[in-house]
């Protein structure tokens, strides 16, 4: 298990972005990515999961399939990253920027309404 400070993490996370493909990454001009130590409580029980689930992330938003340019302003798009279980299944650097990235990835593919098939061309299964 790794136990990263704010900062360290802050930075990998800068690091996994990085990683991300251009035609993904592109996605992310327009959302806050938020970095939180655990899940809310409340935001596990409102998506059905139970309290001692691993939610690595969460996207928070309308996708862009759901969104018509009539719609009115709506607050930014964002991406939850949670430090603490990603770092309870990681033992190094490397493999906690790739499931950084993995996770930010899944979170955009949700904003952009890619399938899970198109992910896994990207190499994201």
């Amino acid at each position: 298990m790794m136990k990263l400070s704010v900062r360290e993490f802050d930075r990998a996370v800068q690091r996994a972005i990085r990683r991300i493909p251009p035609q993904i990454r592109k996605h992310l001009d327009n959302m806050v990515i938020s970095v939180q130590k655990w899940p809310a409580p409340e935001l596990l029980e409102e998506m059905g999961l139970p309290p001692d689930e691993p939610l690595l992330g969460v996207y928070t938003g309308a996708s862009l399939l759901e969104r018509s340019h009539f719609d009115t302003l709506q607050y930014p798009d964002t991406i939850q990253i949670f430090q603490e279980p990603l770092e309870e299944m990681c033992e190094t650097l490397e493999e906690l920027e790739e499931e950084i990235e993995i996770t930010v990835v899944h979170e955009v593919a949700h904003f952009i309404g890619m399938t899970e098939e198109e992910l896994a061309d990207l190499g994201y299964e």
